[in-house]
This record gives structure tokens, sequence and C-alpha cells, in this order.
């Protein structure tokens, strides 16, 4: 013990979120892996299905998150304070609002997604509010750099997230996509350790000051649409899929895009470190393009090495992950697999501009974003021609990322 205590004392808080950034998307490839070897193709679609809802609620999320890690750094004292408590009531009202739209739409969601019932919406949508307080709670940590807290957060959702849902499917004899959506509601609860309640106010309303409330609602709204555009990027093609091809082949393609992510989840850790690093060099009038170089340095290093092993040991990978019965998705893997690097260099690019308060960028993904989901639409007559098409929108959006940087020539 204390040895360990010894080993900790020399970790930086910001090596150790990144060792747990590490260790959670490691627990959530576990899990679905689990998920994928448990349930077959053809039911993992159903649980796909519910995964990337989570993914899309974690991008809405990162709007109140980032809000919050960016005016962490920027206001103290009483404004502080004030911005801190509008944001928790932001949060839970969007949040009150999305979760009563899917409950409500639930049976619409059932037959658009060709799913088996309804009750899996239902419960998901019970969660959703305890996900956006916890988003204000981790762009706190985020924005004070309290990396401790902000891994610990991220532990407990994503532990009791794998331990619940591996426990219900083994013991209790509930339909699995039922259960996959109440072990994801559940662990919204656990992911609120740690959360300092005694700080909240939800009586004490004090508005902003006026110049501080313009610059906090352009940067929600800034943030909103570039995390709408990050929706459509990063999940329309699963749930397309879902739409037009059969259980089979959605749940293939499922697996497909869970092992070709692993790339844009790696992403996400530097993504958290950029932010507040860029926001306060900025505030201090220091370069900031030396963090963005180092930070797709390292995602381009890692792409390389991913999309080689992916297009070198395909079969290999897709059967120690998944197994035999998902091994014809192993021609597109490395296909998917550098389409995902070309979002994930293009998504550093994108939050370094957001930090900045650039906002053509952001209309650009849009256009982009929307592009990839027209091209699904009129070119879907194959697997192989949906991933192919999401190449051709990637390259494009990463090369209208490196035009605006140049021109602009942003320090």
């Amino acid at each position: 013990m204390t040895a360990i205590r010894l080993v900790l004392k020399k970790v930086s808080p910001e090596q150790l979120f990144m060792g747990s950034v590490l260790l959670v998307n490691g627990g959530n490839y576990i899990y679905n892996l689990i998920l994928g070897r448990l349930l077959g193709p053809e039911s993992f679609a159903e649980a796909a299905l519910l995964v990337t809802l989570l993914l899309i609620l974690s991008f809405l999320g990162m709007t109140f998150q980032l809000a919050t890690a960016k005016f962490a750094v920027i206001f103290s004292g009483e404004e502080w304070s004030n911005f801190r408590n509008l944001m928790y009531r932001l949060a839970i009202i969007f949040g009150l609002v999305t979760g009563v739209l899917m409950i409500f739409f639930s049976k619409d969601l059932q037959s658009f997604f060709n799913t088996d019932n309804a009750a899996m919406f239902i419960i998901f949508g019970i969660g959703i509010p305890l996900y956006f307080f916890m988003s204000v709670n981790r762009g706190t940590f985020q924005g004070n750099q309290d990396f401790r807290k902000l891994s610990l957060t991220y532990q407990t959702e994503m532990w009791s997230r794998l331990l619940l849902t591996l426990g219900l499917l083994l013991f209790v004899p509930w339909q699995p996509a039922f259960i996959v959506a109440l072990g994801i509601a559940l662990s919204f609860l656990f992911g609120l350790i740690p959360s300092n309640f005694k700080v909240i106010s939800f009586t004490k309303i004090t508005a902003l000051q006026p110049k501080n409330a313009k610059r906090v609602s352009n940067f929600i709204l800034l943030t909103a649409c570039y995390e709408f555009t990050q929706i459509i990027i990063n999940n329309s093609d699963v749930l397309l899929v879902k739409h037009y091809f059969n259980e089979l082949d959605a749940g293939l393609y499922a697996s497909l895009a869970l092992i070709g992510r692993v790339v844009y989840f790696v992403a996400w850790m530097f993504v958290m470190l950029l932010l507040p690093t860029v926001v306060q060099k900025q505030k201090d009038g220091e370069p900031t393009a030396p963090i963005l170089f180092k930070y797709v340095g390292y995602i381009s290093l890692l792409s390389v090495c991913i999309v080689m092993a992916c297009y070198l040991f395909p079969e290999l990978i897709i059967s120690l992950m998944f197994g035999e019965a998902y091994i014809s998705m192993a021609g597109l893997l490395w296909q998917y697999a550098f389409a995902t690097s070309l979002f994930a260099i293009s998504n550093i690019f994108a939050y370094y501009f957001l930090s900045l308060d650039h906002y053509i960028p952001v209309i650009l993904s849009g256009l982009l974003g929307l592009s990839q989901i027209i091209l699904v639409v009129f070119f879907h007559t194959s697997l192989e021609m949906v991933v192919q098409v999401q190449i051709i929108a990637m390259v494009a959006l990463l090369v209208a990322q490196l035009l605006y940087f140049t021109q602009n020539k942003l320090i």
C-alpha cells in the first residue's frame, strides 16, 4: 500500500486522468463486447441502438459540460456561483423536457427503429435528467482542472453500468434490451458521485452581468450547434443502418462501428485536456497553437497504428472481440477505422476553434454532417457503400478544418 501511495504521488493529475480515461474506454469496450457475445448479432442490434442513444446523450451533455468548464476558468467569486446555479437549472429543465419527449414518442421510436417494444425507450428517458445534472458536475471539475474528481465520476458511471447490466443479464429473465436500458439509467445515478450539493441553490436566482450573459449564451448556442453536428456525424450511420437494414446486418454493422471508433474514444481524452488549457492560455495572452499541434500529433500517430492493425489483422481482431458470428465485417474494418480517424483529427481542430469562440467551423461541420446523412440516405445498397460515403464526407470535413486554420493563422 505504501508503494502504491508513493507512485500515485508522483503521478500528475493530468496523467491520472489520462489513465482513468483509458480504463473507462476499456471498461466500455468490455461492456459492449459482453453484450455482443451474450446476445448475438440480432439482439445486439437493439443493445447497440441504446448504446448509440447514450452516445447521442453524451454529445448533448457536452454542451453543458464544456460551457461550465470554460467559464469556470473565466469567472470567479459571486459571478461564478451565479453561473453555476444557472447551468444546473438549465440542465435539469432541458433533461426533463428531453426525457418526457422520449417517453411520449417511445411508440414512434419503436416503430422507426424496428424494436420489439417501447419499454427500453421509456426507461432510458427516465434517466436522462440525471445525465445532464452530472454533465454540469463534470464541467466544474474539468474547468477547475480537478482531474481526480473528474476521473472518479467517469469511473463510477462506467463500472456501475458494466456490473449492473452483466448481473441482470445473467440472473434476471427479462428482455435484454430492457435490462440494458435499466443498467444505463441506473449508471447515471452512480455517476453523480462525487457531487457537492451544498453549493447548489435552486431558489436563489441572480442574473449574470449583461456582458457575461451575452458571452455565455453565445458560447452555449455555438457549442450546442457543434454538438448537434457531432451527433449527426458520429451516430447517424448506426441509426440509418438500423432503419434501412435487417436485424442481422444492423448487428454486424454495430460491431464494426464499435471497433472502428476506438480512435475517437481516445481522442475524446485529449479534448478534455485541450479546452481548459487553450482558454487559460488565451486569457494569459500565450500562444495556443502548440497545444493543438501536440494533440493532433498524438491522435494522428494513434490513427495510423489502429488503421494498419485493422488492415493487416481484421479477422483476428473481430474474432477476438466479438466472435466468429461477426467475421463477415472483416473486409470493412480498416475502412471504418480510417473514416473514424479522419473524424477524430478534425474533432481536435473543432474543439480548438470552439475554445477560441470561432463560429465558421461549426457551420462547416454542420453542412458536412448533413451531407453524410444525405449520402447514406441515397447510397445504402450495401454496408460497404455506407462506409465508403462516410470516408468521402470525413475527408471533406478535415480539409475544411485545415483550410480554415491556415487561412486564419490561429495562434
